[in-house]
C-alpha cells in the first residue's frame, strides 16, 4: 500500500512557520497532502531562527517531498483575515480538506520578543496583566474558533474532512503557572468536543492533540531545560518531539482513524494517565 496516504488531499497548517507547526506541516507533505503553510508574519520564521522566512519554509518542504507548498501569513485573531488566508488557499488549490490549528504558546501582550520568550511575566491565576491574559486566550482559543468557523462549512457540505486541534496536557489539570494558557487550552478542547458533536452528522472529524513537554527552539528558550530528557528512545521519562505530535496528526487525518472523532488524544509518554 502506498505511503501517502493523504495524495490529492490540502492541509492547512496553522502556526506552520516554526515549531511543531513546522513539523506537522512536512510529515502530511510527506505523505501526499498539498499543505498550505501559515505564520503571522511572512518572517515569524525568525523569531527562534528556524529560518529566514516563510517562503523559506515552504521551499523546503516543497523540496523535500517534491509537493505543492503554498505559504500564507496573517493575524488570525482577526475575522476578515482568516477569511482572506482561507480564500487563497482555495484559489491555489480548490478546497481544504484538512485544518490543524497549530497556532498558539503561552505568549503575552509582548511576543515572542518579550522576556523568556514571551511568557507572562505574571503567568498565574491573578495577578496576570488583563492585556497578556486577552493575548493569550486571542491567540489559543480566538485563532482556533475563526478558523474552524471558516472551514468547516465547506466540509459540511461535502460531507467529508477532518480538523485536528492542539490544545496543551497543561490544559488538563490545575496548577498556579501558565494558568490563562491552560484555561485557554481547556477551551480548546470542549470546542473541539462541542464542533465534533455538531459535524458528527455530516461525516466530519474533530479531534485535539494534547502536546506534553516538545522540544522545540522556543521551549528551550522559555523554561530551565533538563538534558538529560532530551533523548529519544529508551525511555518515555523524557521530552516528546514534534515528529511524534505530527505522527499523530496525521492519524487522525486519515482512514487510519476513520471511526474517531471528538476526542482529546494525549501524546505526552504517559505523563498524565488520569482519566481526562
Amino acid at each position: 500500500m502506498s505511503e501517502r496516504k493523504l495524495e490529492n488531499k490540502t492541509a492547512w497548517v496553522t502556526g506552520s512557520s516554526r515549531g511543531i507547526g513546522r513539523v506537522v506541516a512536512d510529515h502530511l507533505a510527506s505523505l501526499g497532502a498539498k499543505v498550505a503553510v501559515h505564520g503571522t508574519s511572512p518572517t515569524s520564521t525568525r523569531a527562534f531562527n528556524e529560518a529566514e522566512s516563510l517562503e523559506a519554509v515552504a521551499r523546503a518542504i516543497a523540496d523535500n517531498h517534491g509537493g505543492d507548498v503554498l505559504p500564507v501569513w496573517g493575524d488570525l485573531t482577526d475575522a476578515d483575515t482568516v477569511k482572506q488566508i482561507a480564500q487563497k488557499i482555495r484559489d491555489s488549490f480548490g478546497r481544504i480538506d484538512i485544518l490543524v490549528n497549530c497556532a498558539g504558546g503561552d505568549i503575552g501582550s509582548r511576543g515572542t520578543a518579550g522576556e523568556n520568550a514571551g511568557k507572562p511575566p505574571s503567568n498565574d491565576a491573578i495577578f496576570i496583566s488583563l492585556e497578556d491574559i486577552r493575548a493569550v486566550l486571542d491567540r489559543n482559543i480566538m485563532t482556533c474558533i475563526l478558523c474552524c468557523r471558516e472551514v468547516a462549512p465547506e466540509m459540511m457540505e461535502r460531507r467529508s474532512g477532518c480538523i485536528v486541534n492542539i490544545g496543551s496536557g497543561s490544559g488538563l489539570y490545575g496548577h498556579v503557572g501558565e494558568a490563562i494558557y491552560g484555561v485557554a487550552k481547556a477551551a480548546v478542547h470542549e470546542y473541539t468536543r462541542c464542533l465534533a458533536a455538531q459535524l458528527r452528522a455530516h461525516n466530519v472529524h474533530a479531534n485535539v492533540v494534547s502536546p506534553g513537554p516538545i522540544i522545540t527552539p522556543r521551549f528551550e528558550a522559555s523554561r530551565p531545560i533538563d538534558e538529560s530528557k532530551k533523548i529519544k528512545d529508551g525511555t518515555l521519562e523524557r521530552y516528546g518531539w514534534p515528529i511524534e505530535i505530527a505522527k499523530t496528526v496525521a492519524f487522525l487525518v486519515t482512514q487510519d482513524s476513520s471511526f474517531i472523532t471528538g476526542q482529546v488524544l494525549r501524546v505526552d509518554g504517559g505523563n498524565q494517565i488520569w482519566p481526562a
